[in-house]
């Protein structure tokens, strides 16, 4: 009797540590943001919850090889996508839950536009991998500049970011939201116009590996919460309720 009761411990407890962990893939740029969330959704830390961060590619690629993420968020919608059709993603899990906002950062100047660049290096993500390069590759080439610039690409946008915190790079087109988070003074840094690229639609998706956690379910609900969506738009984001407003 004793056996048999120990065996039907020992194939609960996987299932028992699956739902009460849950392992998250983020893009670097909202790295900070996600691990407030964390911090509002399990405040006692009753809840195994780990944060892996890298650019959206890099992490796209290591979900194809296997890596042992429940929950993805992307910086842009394209991966998330990927993902569904190739079934590796939950069907009807994806959705938006944040627009991020490109700003270009002069640490030394006082730029109001995208048309403040200098003559120098500028620093960006890469555009192959992370969306705020392609969005930043984007805007240069709309303006006519991404062939007369000597630019310096990050492996993801937090990369980009420490080159010009570190002053190895003058200039850059960075995530805005970073720069609010790292309370960069507004001075130093100016929106680019949302119309010279893409928008940065940033997309979640829930993995094959989610689909018997309920922690991984009832952490998506919370997104959706006011404390939540808060925290989103104050992260210097266009939240899921201010991205719904904005399109009515």
């Amino acid at each position: 009797m004793f056996t048999r009761l120990l065996c039907a411990l020992c194939l609960l407890l996987p299932s028992l540590a699956l739902a009460d962990g849950l392992n998250l893939a983020v893009a670097a740029n909202f790295k900070r943001p996600l691990e407030q969330l964390v911090a509002l959704f399990d405040p006692r830390h009753e809840h195994d919850i780990t944060i892996s961060s890298a650019s959206t590619g890099m992490l796209y690629t290591q979900i194809h090889q296997g890596a042992p993420f429940d929950i993805f968020f992307a910086a842009d919608r394209v991966r998330p996508e990927r993902l569904e059709r190739e079934g590796l993603g939950l069907p009807g899990s994806r959705m938006t839950y944040a627009t991020g906002q490109l700003a270009l950062w002069q640490p030394a100047g006082q730029p109001v536009s995208i048309a403040d660049l200098s003559s120098g290096a500028l620093a960006i993500a890469n555009p192959r991998t992370a969306p705020y390069g392609l969005a930043a590759q984007q805007a240069l080439t709309a303006i006519g500049r991404w062939n007369d610039i000597r630019v310096i690409q990050g492996s993801n946008i937090a990369q980009a970011f420490q080159f010009i915190h570190s002053g190895n790079v003058s200039q850059g087109l960075v995530a805005q939201a970073l720069l609010i988070q790292q309370n960069i003074p507004a001075s130093q840094w100016a929106p680019v116009d949302p119309r010279l690229h893409l928008p940065v639609e940033q997309q979640l998706i829930r993995l094959r590996r989610s689909a018997g956690n309920p922690l991984a379910e009832r952490f998506i609900e919370f997104l959706h919460s006011e404390p939540a969506q808060e925290l989103i738009t104050q992260s210097g984001y266009i939240s899921i309720e201010g991205a719904n407003h904005a399109a009515h």
